[in-house]
């Protein structure tokens, strides 16, 4: 008999990062010593009459405001019939970017993995148990960390000595003053004659590049540093197809885009557009488990790769269940500052930088469900008062 849903509960905290603040304007976290910067993120539970919690701990506020739209809809509903909460609530939220979906949809991937006693991974049809990791960076700072060509070719030097078989560049922006083409370019070529020989490279402006001329002159270095791909360079924010087309047919090194835009259907049509070579997916931002293996399959239909977006269990269990993908995303990563990671998890998951292997891999969670046990007295102590429960 299958369990119903009793319960659902949303708890607002905040965690620490220290040495961590903002670029000038605002938008982008650098290396700052002696500043702390506080995070927030959601603890989301959902209780049934079996006893079974299904849990994720991530999202944002806006995704957690569209919860607020749907989440009486799922009480006294089965859990197991995800496809089907997952079709009603997509049409709930069709005039909005369905970013609530993914924190539930997630939860109740887990909480299936716990009915049946497997791992999400196995649920899904498990292709590989470890995954090769790569370096993502923070954004360049100017505070003594990543500040110059030399000091992006030193760490990727130090993350291809750990183990690492990627690197992707994170450069500079964040205001006039600090944006310098000639710098991100002089990046370019210092990491790729220092490790390009040896390691796959990658670079993300995440839209900072203010011209498609500028996102030309950058992807140009790259191709003659034989990068393994460029991701949203420009200013149209990484939804353009055209411009996207255009960029990829004047440039050897591909094209990776589609973060920054929801939805199957408008993934799809970059994919039939040409304006893309990689697909980009993400269980939190592409409507939970469920949505983000869609584009994964949608990608393998058209012989493309699908590169999901930071780290976290949900991903490492898609990962693990998609032969056409390449790599996981230990981000953000510095020589002076830990990642992002919230100290939620107890036992011994980690997506800290020295989490991989020698061999740059990282293993696939094989307990129950996200196979991750969250604590929940940390999460409650550090809670904002923005608690949220539907019953």
């Amino acid at each position: 008999m299958s369990p119903t849903i009793t319960k659902i509960e949303s708890t607002e905290f905040s965690y620490p990062l220290a040495d961590v603040g903002q670029n000038p304007d605002g938008f982008s976290l650098v290396y700052d010593p002696g500043e702390t910067t506080y995070r927030k993120l959601f603890g989301l539970q959902i209780h049934t009459d079996a006893g079974i919690t299904g849990e994720y701990v991530g999202g944002n506020s806006p995704g957690a405001a569209q919860i607020n739209t749907f989440a009486d809809y799922l009480i006294g509903k089965d859990p197991l019939k995800r496809e089907k909460h997952w079709s009603e609530i997509k049409r709930a939220l069709r005039k909005y970017d369905r970013m609530g979906m993914g924190p539930v949809d997630i939860a109740l991937w887990d909480l299936a993995g716990k009915h049946y006693d497997a791992p999400i991974h196995e649920l899904l049809g498990t292709y590989r148990e470890r995954i090769p990791a790569y370096a993502s960076t923070y954004h360049g700072d100017e505070a003594g960390g990543l500040d110059s060509p030399a000091a992006f070719a030193d760490f990727a030097e130090e993350c291809r000595d750990a183990g690492f078989d990627g690197f992707k560049i994170h450069g500079w922006g964040g205001g006039d003053d600090t944006r310098d083409l000639r710098r991100e370019i002089e990046a370019v070529r210092a990491v790729g004659e220092r490790v390009g020989s040896e390691m796959d490279l990658m670079h993300d402006p995440a839209c900072e590049l203010e011209t498609f001329a500028d996102a030309l002159k950058l992807g140009r270095a790259l191709d003659e540093q034989g990068f393994f791909w460029y991701e949203d360079p420009f200013r149209d924010g990484g939804i353009s197809q055209h411009a996207h087309r255009k960029l990829g047919e004047k440039l050897d090194t591909p094209i990776l885009q589609t973060e920054h835009i929801r939805g199957l259907e408008v993934k799809s049509d970059f994919a039939a557009g040409d304006a893309t070579d990689f697909l980009r997916a993400d269980p939190e931002y592409d409507a939970g488990i469920t949505g983000a293996m869609k584009v994964a399959r949608m990608a393998e239909a058209f012989g493309l790769d699908v590169e999901f977006h930071a780290p976290g269990p949900a991903q490492r269990h898609c990962i693990a269940a998609t032969r056409n993908t390449n790599y996981y995303e230990m981000a953000l990563v510095h020589p002076e500052c830990q990642n992002t990671q919230p100290p939620v998890y107890e036992g011994g998951y980690s997506d800290m930088i020295d989490a991989v292997d020698d061999d740059g891999t990282v293993p696939v969670p094989d307990g129950p469900g996200l196979g991750v046990e969250y604590d929940w007295d940390y999460i409650e102590r550090n809670a904002t008062g923005s608690l949220h429960v539907y019953e």
